[in-house]
C-alpha cells in the first residue's frame, strides 16, 4: 500500500536507505494516513545509530537535543524530522521514562515497546507497512489496545492511561476490554505524572468527539486527576428541571458545547460545586450559591494543572457567569458585552446552550430559542 508521506520525510527515508540503513516513518503518522487523516508530523525510526544518522545528513542542519535517547532532529526544507534509532527501553523507575535505552538492529523490538497497536506500525515506500501487533485490524474495529501486556505498558508510563482515553475520545474509538480493565487497576499511577503532562492530555480529551462517552466510562480516571469531581458522580439533583445526575449533566453539556477548549472546559466544570451546595424542600433539590463555589473549585483544579493564565482566566470567568441573567434586549446584552467583551460573550452563549440542552426535554426548546434571540441582539450591537 502506498501512502503520501511528506516530501521531507520521504527524502529523509531515502537518504538513510542510500547510506545502507533501514528507515521507516512510524507511529501516529502511519495511523493517521491509514485513516485518511492529515498527519501533524512525521517521526522516523531507523537502524542507523546517531553517529551514522549524523553522517548521512552531513550538510543539513542537525539538532542533537534528544541524542541521549537516540534521537537526532534533522531540518529538511524547513520541516523538523525526529530520527530515532531502533531501541529497547531499560527499566522504568518512575512510571514515566526509562532509566536507560539500548539500541537494537531489529525494528520489531522497537515497535514492541510502543503504547498502543494503532501507534505501533511503520511504513516505508520501499518496504511497505510493518504491522506485527494488529494495528490495522484494531483501526478497522475502532479499538485502542495496548501493545502486549497492558499492565506493563501502563507501569512503564502512567501517562499512557490518559493517552488511551484521549485517543478513544478524539478518534471516537472504544478501548479494548483487557486494556480497559488495566486502566481501572492502574489508575493510581497517574499520581506520578507531572501536572503539565496531565493537563495537555486532558485538554485534548475534552475536545474529542467521544469525550462524553469516554469520561462516562472512566470517572475514576477523571476523579484521580481532578478529585473535585468525585462528589458529582451519581449525585441525584432531585430537581424537576434536571433529568441527569450532576456528573452526567456535566458530560452531556460537554458533548453539546460548541467552541474552543475554554467553552469545553467550562461546560465540564460549571456545576462542579453543586453537591456541596445541595439543599432540599418540598419543591425539590436546590443548589444556592453553586456558581461561586464552582468557580473556586474550577480555579483550584486548573491552577493545580498548571494551566496558562489566559485559559484559566477565561474558563473561570465563564463558570462564574454561567447563571448570569441575560434577557433578549439591548440593555441586558449590552451589559454582558461591556462585562465580558465580544469573544467571551459568544463563549458564554455557547456555554448556556450546552447547559440548557442538558435539561429536561420540555425546557430545552424555549431556552434555546431565547438564546437565539440574545445572540441576534448581540449581532446587531456588534454590527
Amino acid at each position: 500500500m502506498e501512502m503520501n508521506i511528506s516530501p521531507a520525510a520521504g527524502r529523509a527515508v531515502e537518504i538513510l536507505e542510500e547510506n545502507g540503513h533501514e528507515a521507516f516513518v512510524v507511529g501516529g503518522c502511519v495511523r493517521d494516513m491509514l485513516m485518511g487523516r492529515e498527519p501533524h508530523d512525521f517521526d522516523i525510526t531507523t537502524s542507523a545509530t546517531p553517529p551514522e544518522t549524523e553522517a548521512a545528513f552531513r550538510g543539513f542542519r542537525l539538532i542533537e537535543t534528544g541524542i541521549k535517547h537516540g534521537t537526532v532532529t534533522v531540518l529538511i526544507d524547513g520541516e523538523p524530522l525526529e530520527i530515532t534509532t531502533y531501541r529497547l527501553d531499560g527499566e522504568y523507575l518512575d512510571n514515566r521514562r526509562p532509566s536507560e535505552v539500548f539500541f537494537t538492529p531489529n525494528l520489531v523490538d522497537d515497535l514492541a515497546r510502543r503504547d498502543f497497536t494503532v501507534n505501533a506500525m511503520a511504513y516505508s515506500p520501499t518496504r511497505g507497512i510493518v504491522d506485527k501487533f494488529g494495528g490495522q485490524d484494531d483501526l478497522a474495529r475502532r479499538l485502542i489496545r495496548a501493545v502486549g501486556d497492558p499492565d506493563r505498558r501502563f507501569h512503564e508510563d502512567g501517562l499512557r492511561i490518559l493517552r488511551a482515553l484521549r485517543f478513544a475520545a478524539v478518534l471516537d474509538f472504544d478501548i479494548e476490554a483487557e486494556t480497559a480493565a488495566s486502566i481501572h487497576r492502574c489508575v493510581a499511577l497517574l499520581d506520578n505524572i507531572s501536572a503539565e503532562r496531565v493537563r495537555v492530555e486532558l485538554f485534548k480529551l475534552v475536545c474529542g468527539v467521544g469525550a462524553r462517552r469516554v469520561l462516562a466510562e472512566y470517572p475514576d480516571v477523571l476523579c484521580r486527576i481532578v478529585p473535585e469531581f468525585a462528589p458529582s458522580v451519581g449525585f441525584d439533583q432531585r430537581n424537576p428541571y434536571h433529568k441527569y445526575d450532576v456528573y452526567t449533566h456535566s458530560l452531556v453539556s460537554l458533548e453539546l458545547a460548541e467552541g474552543d477548549v475554554c467553552v469545553k472546559l467550562a461546560a465540564l466544570f460549571h456545576d462542579i460545586g453543586k453537591p456541596a451546595c445541595f439543599s432540599e424542600d418540598e419543591r425539590g433539590g436546590h443548589f444556592y450559591g453553586h456558581p461561586k463555589l464552582s468557580t473556586e473549585l474550577t480555579e483550584t483544579a486548573l491552577r493545580r494543572l498548571k494551566t496558562d493564565n489566559k485559559t484559566l482566566g477565561t474558563v473561570v470567568r465563564l463558570v462564574a457567569e454561567h447563571h448570569r441573567t441575560i434577557l433578549p434586549n439591548e440593555k441586558s446584552v449590552r451589559r454582558m458585552l461591556c462585562a465580558l467583551g465580544e469573544q467571551d460573550s459568544r463563549r458564554l452563549i455557547a456555554l448556556r446552550r450546552a447547559d440548557n440542552g442538558a435539561l429536561v426535554d420540555w425546557l430545552v426548546a424555549p431556552r434555546l430559542h431565547e438564546l437565539d434571540e440574545i445572540e441576534a441582539v448581540l449581532d446587531r450591537l456588534i454590527a
